[in-house]
């Protein structure tokens, strides 16, 4: 997939859809396509006016739901749950329950320490899976999306 048909597949095509599967392709190039946009509009905040700030604040809150959705269907295209997505949550809300009674009780860091090294392990186990190649063959959450790529492919060369 194309960088612009990622970014309209992701928010026009399947704004809020967490069905179906997306392709490598599609979902890098969609968070290369939102890294851009809050880059420039920190820069623009930051060289120009801090007003820019609500430019990039309205741009988060558009592309939220979007985002999800295309992390979810990545998940999908792997053979994964979309609640994976989750995985690092019980992780961090355990380190910030501990670090706020280390600073009321003067508890031991290492647990907090620990748990940190854990959240920062699932978070690399996503990643490994957002860039893991996905099924070649029809899934539980839906059909080939590679397949389809090679029969246009074998047109175009007919022709």
């Amino acid at each position: 997939m194309e960088f612009k048909d990622s970014i309209k597949t992701c928010l026009k095509e399947k704004y809020a859809s967490f069905s179906g599967r997306a392709s490598r392709s599609e979902f890098w190039f969609f968070y290369l396509f939102g890294i851009a946009i809050y880059g420039v509009c920190i820069l623009l905040a930051v060289t120009i006016s801090f007003k820019f700030l609500w430019v990039l604040g309205i741009f988060a809150l558009g592309v939220f739901i979007p985002a999800l959705a295309v992390t979810w269907r990545r998940l999908h295209d792997i053979n994964k749950s979309g609640m994976y997505f989750f995985l690092p949550v019980p992780f961090a809300i355990i380190e910030v329950i501990l670090n706020s009674l280390s600073s009321s009780r003067g508890t031991n860091e290492s647990i907090s320490i620990l748990f940190i090294l854990v959240d920062l392990g699932v978070m690399l186990y996503l990643l490994i899976l957002y860039c893991t190649d996905g099924d070649k063959k029809n899934n539980r959450f839906g059909k080939n999306i590679y397949l389809k790529k090679k029969k246009k492919r074998k047109i175009k060369a007919t022709r």
